[in-house]
């Protein structure tokens, strides 16, 4: 069931609001930043997804083909979203990092399923032979 839920950085400058439904799944990726930053993802409703505080103390990071923005708290370093174009998996996207949401349950965080993908290898739509480090 789809809700709102509220995010943050660590230190609270970053805050935003999504609606997401974690039953439909969340991700984690093999790529080198995700595996790097164990960025655990859940794709937003774009169109009510909102950074309610913080938009200024963002920082852009970009990579490779530049599709994603990569962004964390100038103050903490915490990546609590990330936003991007990639055709492949449909267009233009948030990904809120489900670690940094502040009104979910543990109930909620153990039963979200999970979704892995094989980043690294540009295999996105199949899971990595080996993820239990993920």
């Amino acid at each position: 069931m789809s809700r709102t839920y509220h995010g943050s950085c660590h230190c609270g400058a970053v805050r935003y609001e999504a609606n997401l439904d974690l039953s439909n799944g969340t991700g984690r990726c093999n790529c080198s930043i995700c595996r790097k930053l164990r960025f655990w993802s859940a794709r937003a409703d774009l169109k009510t997804f909102q950074v309610v505080s913080g938009e200024d103390a963002l920082v852009d990071y970009t990579f490779g083909t530049d599709s994603t923005h990569n962004l964390f708290c100038r103050h903490c370093g915490v990546h609590s979203f990330h936003r991007g174009y990639v055709e492949q998996i449909g267009g233009e996207f948030v990904a809120v990092n489900v670690a940094c949401l502040d009104d979910v349950s543990d109930e909620e965080w153990s039963t979200a399923p999970v979704r892995y993908s094989d980043g690294r290898d540009n295999n996105w739509w199949n899971a990595p032979a080996i993820a239990n480090y993920l």
